[in-house]
């Protein structure tokens, strides 16, 4: 069974930065495409930033209109750990982060929840004006 679990969720103030991480467990999480997802209160998960199983060095990423140019999607395949770093937060950005994860072809990027079989318990971010 495969577990996710993020950290680094926490109070900044808003410009400031975080990196969460999602660590994983009971899988092969190199044959893995992951993803971040964020919830406000309300039913809808909105998809914040994917990345590929790697192919070799090379990989592929994608992020939601909200977060480019800001967030950075990035994974260790050693340490079994995909990161999110957030960059000139905003109090928009407030919500609890979900890391989510698939078995994938190389190179292979999601944006859709239901694409993913996994998924961690979600760390609270909280950005204050």
């Amino acid at each position: 069974q495969v577990q996710l679990v993020e950290s680094g969720g926490g109070l900044v103030q808003a410009g400031g930065s975080l990196r969460l991480s999602c660590s994983a467990s009971g899988g092969a999480f190199s044959s893995y495409a992951m993803g971040w997802f964020r919830q406000t209160p309300g039913p809808e998960r909105e998809f914040v930033a994917c990345i590929s199983r790697t192919a070799g060095s090379a990989f592929a990423a994608d992020y939601g209109e909200s977060v480019k140019g800001r967030f950075t999607i990035s994974r260790d395949n050693a340490k079994n750990t995909v990161y999110l770093q957030m960059n000139s937060l905003k109090p928009e950005d407030t919500a609890v982060y979900y890391c989510a994860g698939r078995s994938s072809p190389e190179l292979e990027t999601y944006s859709r929840t239901r694409e993913y079989n996994y998924w961690g318990q979600g760390t609270q971010v909280t950005v204050s004006s």
